[in-house]
């Protein structure tokens, strides 16, 4: 936490430095506190105890211990600093949001997670943010914290321009770039040690999107280039580049006062990484070529979700959906890699106050396997799924300084 005190301090003494150009700023301190308690009536990756994702599924019997585990969690607690200050260009918006889910050497622990650090300013934005290519409006009212499956969820790095703002906005951004690539069976034959990635061009994405009463429609695009360098001496080559490319197409629908509709189709190629919840972007596939024996493969990905947003009445609404995500695999993949997964919930949610929720919840969620039971080895699994209850409740704050 001693990172958001820093950063709270750098803010405060910056203001004064606003003010000389401008008279009128705010400061908004703004987040929620919020406590999940559940039970896993299945097994699952520990490091990923108290979120639902398929790829973390088993993929042999008893591979995370045994069924059956209460869990409690603060990790999806978070704390957003904001700032806004007018200047003869327009006003500048600085934002700074965290929370506690740990990442990389930090994951499966409480700990420190920048979730955005961005600025903008008339028509242009950077810093870390959502890419374009997501929608972080199709995250359905659930207490859930890693979401449907078929969702395009990511941030990067970004240069952002916004030519178009208002009721229709069209965003074009550069991002930094990244992929995973899976090695498959033919790592224990192969030299891949000395196989490096090279990323000589950033992500190019953009979104449109129309705004009407009856709610919103978006279409997003994105493309990369994946390159891999064979670093090597020995007598096999397996450099190789690939392009990989997304259409995201999502909206929101008033049905009524009460009712909303949320949906999303995501279609492309070597795009895993973007997803909420996909396997990898690359794979291996043997050729017919004696000196390059193999191949890197962009993989096909297809996704989607829908959920149904309902409000009962002024205190009480529920959510309920199912979203699913569909790749191909290569010849090179083994038995367990992932091909499908799967993801639905629902939920009955009170909101005594504006700044107070909780609520129930019932979660399920399936895996499948590149590879049939026919074909896999007796101690692999086709398919394995969960089920799960959680239980949570989430206190709002904020408050700004003019």
């Amino acid at each position: 936490m001693r990172e958001l005190v820093s950063i709270a301090l750098l803010l405060s003494m910056l203001m004064p430095s606003f003010a000389q150009e401008e008279s009128k700023g705010s400061f908004n301190i703004y987040g929620h506190v919020m406590t999940d308690a559940g039970y896993n009536f299945h097994q699952a990756n520990p490091d990923f105890f108290d979120v639902m994702r398929p790829s973390q599924l088993p993929t042999y019997e008893n591979q995370y211990g045994v069924d059956g585990n209460l869990f409690y969690s603060v990790r999806q607690t978070m704390l957003g600093i904001e700032v806004v200050q007018p200047t003869k260009k327009g006003d500048l918006k600085i934002d700074f949001l965290f929370d506690l889910f740990g990442v990389g050497s930090n994951t499966g622990q409480t700990a420190f997670h920048m979730l955005v650090a961005y600025a903008e300013i008339g028509k242009v934005g950077v810093g870390h943010n959502w890419s374009l290519f997501c929608d972080i409006g199709c995250y359905p009212n659930i207490i859930e914290y890693w979401g449907p499956v078929g969702l395009s969820l990511c941030k990067a790095v970004q240069f952002r321009y916004i030519p178009i703002q208002g009721r229709n906005r069209l965003a074009i951004a550069l991002e930094n770039p990244g992929a995973t690539a899976d090695e498959g069976k033919y790592v224990r034959y192969f030299e891949m040690d000395d196989v490096e990635p090279k990323f000589n061009l950033p992500d190019l994405s953009a979104e449109f999107r129309m705004t009407r009463k009856w709610g919103y429609a978006e279409l997003a695009g994105i493309i990369r280039k994946i390159e891999w360098v064979d670093k090597g001496e020995d007598a096999f080559e397996i450099s190789g580049t690939a392009i990989g490319w997304g259409l995201h197409f999502s909206s929101n629908i008033n049905i009524n006062k009460n009712n909303m509709l949320i949906s999303n189709v995501v279609v492309g190629e070597a795009i895993q990484s973007l997803m909420n919840d996909g396997p990898t972007d690359i794979a291996l596939q043997r050729t017919n070529n004696i000196e390059a024996p193999l191949k890197g493969v962009a993989l096909p990905i297809t996704s989607f979700s829908l959920y149904l947003n309902h409000k009962w009445n002024k205190e009480f609404t529920s959510a309920i959906g199912y979203s699913a995500v569909f790749t191909d695999n290569t010849s090179g993949q083994k038995a367990d890699a992932f091909k499908k997964g799967e993801y639905a919930s629902t939920n009955l949610l009170y909101h005594p106050t504006s700044n107070i929720s909780g609520g129930v919840e019932l979660q399920w969620i399936r895996r499948k396997n590149y590879q049939d039971g026919a074909i896999l080895d007796d101690n692999l699994i086709e398919s394995a799924g969960a089920l799960r209850v959680q239980f949570s409740v989430k206190y709002r704050f904020g408050h700004r300084f003019i």
